[in-house]
């Protein structure tokens, strides 16, 4: 092969090399699951959803089947009769709450890291500290604030403050002026 064989081999190769998919330069951050549940409005905030399941208890009941029967001399001649009825009621109504959390573009490799790190010092993740927004690393969210902010995977704008991730509201910050 030629000295000009060859560099029009090698040219060739690259050129269709260039012409081959090539991966997205900026990675997704947030998954498809996670994005289609995070909405903007018009100040440019974004909101998650979250679904609080209703609250049904049974209850058991004794209902009166037949009044006692009482003779004249006040005795007892036959005892009522209940029946035990059991009946489940809705104690809380489902209901659906929008919180504040994070807009996407804001999950940078970095952010997810600290993220992770914060998750990881509290015991709530476990897994590596790699800066990929994961099954894993959403379930540490969602086990972290369970119980004061939504179940959800989505990152409350409250847990990440909490966390000390993301800066302080005014309205925190006058308050903590204030004491």
């Amino acid at each position: 092969m030629s000295r000009a064989n060859f560099y029009m081999s090698a040219l060739s190769g690259l050129a269709l090399a260039a012409c081959a998919a090539q991966p997205s330069a900026v990675p997704e951050m947030v998954p498809a699951f996670m994005a289609a549940q995070i909405e903007s409005d018009s100040d440019g905030r974004c909101f998650g959803r979250d679904i609080t399941p209703a609250v049904i208890e049974t209850v058991t009941a004794q209902v009166l089947d037949a009044p006692a029967t009482i003779a004249e001399d006040g005795s007892v001649i036959s005892p009522a009769f209940y029946r035990s009825e059991i009946r489940q009621q809705i104690t809380r109504e489902r209901q659906e709450v929008a919180f504040e959390t994070l807009c996407p573009p804001a999950y940078t490799v970095e952010f997810v890291q600290t993220l992770q790190r914060a998750l990881k010092a509290r015991g709530y993740y476990t897994g590596d500290v790699h800066g990929h927004l994961d099954t894993m690393t959403g379930r540490a969210v969602q086990e972290f604030q369970r119980d004061d902010g939504p179940d959800s995977p989505l990152l409350w704008i409250a847990t990440a403050r909490e966390l000390g991730i993301v800066e302080l509201s005014p309205e925190q910050i006058d308050l903590l002026n204030t004491m």
